[in-house]
């Protein structure tokens, strides 16, 4: 019985995306509404992650500020509904999880970003 499980969970891991905590991530994640279905896009800093790549019960947090009020919205990482996932910056960040940043606001809630050698 636990083979089969572990069977279909691995037919539902989708590809390794390259995004850490501190990232600027864009979540295009699919919405019904009755009949219809929309995608709804849901941007802000990754500020932690549970679970390891391979695990079918990964997911990852994304904070966002919208009008004043600070946002967490906890994704599963290898859910259907996610429609794609975009890196919009990769940040610098010496944490693995950035839970301080709900106590922050302004210009004391960036995170630099990451520089690449080319």
């Amino acid at each position: 019985m636990s083979k089969l499980i572990d069977q279909i969970e691995k037919e539902q891991l989708r590809e390794q995306i390259a995004f850490n905590v501190g990232c600027n991530v864009k979540v295009f994640y699919k919405i019904k509404e009755g009949e219809k279905e929309r995608v709804q896009i849901f941007e802000g800093v990754v500020i932690a992650k549970k679970g390891g790549a391979k695990n079918a019960t990964a997911t990852f947090t994304v904070r966002k500020v919208s009008s004043g009020f600070g946002i967490e919205r906890v994704f599963p990482l290898h859910s259907p509904k996610i429609d794609k996932l975009e890196v919009v910056r990769h940040g610098k960040v010496r944490r693995a999880k950035l839970y301080y940043l709900r106590d922050r606001f302004g210009k004391a809630a960036r995170i630099k970003e990451k520089r690449f050698a080319r």
